[in-house]
């Protein structure tokens, strides 16, 4: 099961987000060679209440257990809701507030 290590901490109305993301990222030539299907994060998004803060598209290029930053405007005690979608239809999502 993939999963997700966030931290977010505020500071003068910045917050810096950090996100760890433990998915394997197989391409097509990796998944060829191993038999199974690829399998890689397609979309990244980030909200604070419905408000989207960051918001990515990507393909087989990401490394192994990406690890993304990004900074928005927020406020402590809010809450980060970061959402990723792959390639085989699987989607995750976590929350963890604004320190």
């Amino acid at each position: 099961m993939s999963t997700m290590k966030i931290k977010v901490k505020e500071k003068n109305g910045i917050v810096k987000a950090k996100v760890l993301i433990s998915h394997p990222m197989f391409t097509y030539i990796q998944a060829k060679k191993r038999s199974t299907e690829a399998k890689f994060i397609t979309h990244i998004t980030a909200k604070v209440e419905d408000k989207v803060v960051y918001s990515l598209s990507s393909s087989q290029f990401l490394s192994k257990n990406p690890l993304i930053k990004f900074k928005f405007h927020g406020k402590k005690a809010e809450v980060l809701n970061l959402t990723w979608k792959d390639s085989t239809g699987e989607s995750v999502t976590e929350s963890k507030k604004i320190k």
